[in-house]
């Protein structure tokens, strides 16, 4: 296997509909057929230059149709701690907007953000200002695809990570390790290399800790302020020398009393870790888990994992995330047939992936407020009943699915499975209402309308044939192709009810002839309807 080349046959629908499962949240219908055909390259770099269509969206605003800031950004009017929650959920509702916008300009950003939160963690269940964490998702998003070590630089001092890991409470008289344990266990060097040896050492954790006292932030959960930030006192900073194991070479970063102290030293020491051999391995590691396939064997860490990995910290490259993950991306490991379907869907790449499969237009957050909170609502919530409820994970780990050992096969227990079909039954029946005359779901007379030629005049073209219908309903729904014994199974006993399929060609004639027809119409949407909701509670829908 070529493993990291670049993977060069033309992309076929099953192949475009991989990459864009992987990349972003779930694909349209039409961004698979658009990208059917393309090479691995021009698909891969067509993603990333979407970027540019949703990289500076529109604040977050307040949702809230009787407050007086009604639709006013949530930074533009000072904090009101008696809205904390409630404006915490609207700066949810505003991400998961982004997820779901159809533009026809699919692009990596939101995908790789989430990935990015999951990393460097903060949770609204301690951060409640959300001022606080309006600015760290910004951050996570706008250096996304940038460089690592300012990513990382910018994280440790953010304001919300100071707050969650109690950075803003260490000083030299009373240091707290929280961070300086996290930022190697987690967001640098991990705890073990691939062989299970510790990368640092508890005395790296305390020399680490002593870099990273003095720091402090503004405004925390202060009513009717609107200034927010860090800032590094130089009275509350160990000016002590700093000595670190022989993991790091046994390196000492001189302690400095000035206003620089904090950046110099900080700067000095994420230098130390990303030159840590592990590092990039770590990081590397978790992008392929992210994109590719959790099952990291000898072989792929031999092949895939160090050489994409020393590209990463090449002098070349100089730990820039963009070209990593395009390589990724673009590679003959992420194509191979192996990886195809290798993964259980996220709540996200579940639930969104199905609004935007479906094509479920998201309403205007400006234009439409009130229908884009109830739009976005059902999806957010939905993922919360799933066990992903959107900036609020368990721990500073991030979501279980995506560390602990069985991986994605964790999304899926007794409770979730419920949850998963409870959200998919509404979108397959339609009952919840965005807007007057607007519910939220598949319309499949609509749907059998489009696929159906000629279809007010049936004396034009023959009915299409169950065998029709579900090539339409399956096309690009599954990772993996359905056996001919499922296809028979999922059109004679699901679809016709153990009917012969030719009572589908009368009630069929039956809607063309006489579209307003109640009965006519339930005839052709319960079937439909039946067939749909089988195939979406299938193990097949499950993987991507």
């Amino acid at each position: 296997m070529a493993y990291l080349d670049a993977y060069t046959a033309p992309l076929t629908a099953n192949k475009a509909a991989h990459l864009l499962r992987r990349a972003t949240f779930g694909p349209t219908p039409q961004e698979i057929t658009a990208f059917t055909g393309l090479t691995a390259t021009d698909a891969v770099n067509q993603l990333f230059a979407n970027v540019s269509y949703t990289a500076s969206p529109p604040p977050p605003i307040d949702l809230t149709p009787t407050s007086v800031n009604y639709q006013k950004p949530l930074t533009s009017f000072p904090f009101i701690s008696a809205k904390s929650g409630e404006h915490s959920v609207h700066l949810r509702y505003w991400w998961v907007g982004l997820m779901l916008i159809q533009n026809g300009k699919p692009s990596v950003l939101e995908k790789l953000t989430a990935f990015w939160q999951n990393h460097f963690v903060v949770s609204q269940n301690v951060m409640a200002d959300y001022r606080y964490m309006y600015r760290y998702l910004k951050l996570l998003r706008d250096n996304s695809l940038g460089n690592f070590k300012t990513m990382t630089i910018g994280i440790t001092k953010d304001p919300a990570m100071l707050i969650y890991q109690n950075g803003n409470g260490n000083n030299k008289d009373q240091p707290n390790e929280n961070y300086a344990r996290e930022l190697q266990e987690l967001f640098t060097v991990g705890q073990h290399d691939y062989a299970g040896n510790p990368n640092y050492t508890e005395q790296d954790v305390k020399s680490a800790s002593k870099v990273l006292t003095g720091w402090m932030v503004t405004n925390y959960y202060a009513n009717g302020t609107s200034e927010i930030g860090s800032f590094f006192t130089p009275s509350y900073h160990d000016s002590s020398d700093k000595t670190f194991s022989s993991k790091y070479g046994g390196i000492t970063i001189q302690g400095r009393t000035d206003a620089t102290a904090g950046d110099v030293e900080m700067n000095e020491l994420i230098d130390m870790l990303l030159r840590h051999p592990e590092t990039p391995k770590n990081i590397c590691r978790k992008l392929y888990r992210w994109y590719v396939s959790h099952n990291v064997t000898q072989d792929i860490e031999d092949n895939v994992i160090v050489p994409l990995a020393q590209f990463f910290a090449s002098a070349q490259n100089n730990y820039a995330i963009k070209p990593v993950v395009e390589k990724l991306l673009k590679s003959e490991i992420f194509f191979s047939d192996m990886n195809i379907g290798s993964m259980i869907k996220s709540p996200m790449e579940y639930l969104i992936g199905m609004g935007r499969y479906f094509n479920q237009p998201l309403p205007d957050m400006m234009a439409d407020t009130p229908a884009y909170t109830n739009f976005v609502r059902y999806f957010l919530w939905g993922m919360g009943g799933m066990n992903l409820e959107i900036l609020t994970q368990p721990l500073v780990f991030g979501y279980p699915p995506y560390y602990q050992v069985g991986y994605s096969k964790n999304w899926i227990n007794g409770s979730t499975i419920t949850a998963r079909r409870g959200n998919s039954d509404t979108m397959i029946y339609p009952s919840l209402q965005i807007k007057p005359g607007v519910l939220l779901g598949i319309d499949f007379l609509k749907w059998i309308q489009a696929i159906q030629p000629n279809f007010t005049n049936s004396s034009l073209s023959p009915a299409i044939t169950p065998d029709e219908v579900l090539a339409a309903f399956s096309k690009n729904l599954f990772a993996i192709d359905l056996t001919d014994t499922q296809k028979n199974y999922l059109i004679d006993v699901v679809f016709m009810n153990s009917l012969p399929r030719i009572e589908w060609r009368y009630e069929l004639n039956g809607y063309r002839n006489n579209p307003t027809s109640i009965n006519a119409q339930n005839a052709v949407k319960n079937r439909c309807t039946n067939l749909m909701r089988y195939m979406i509670r299938m193990a097949e829908y499950e993987v991507f």
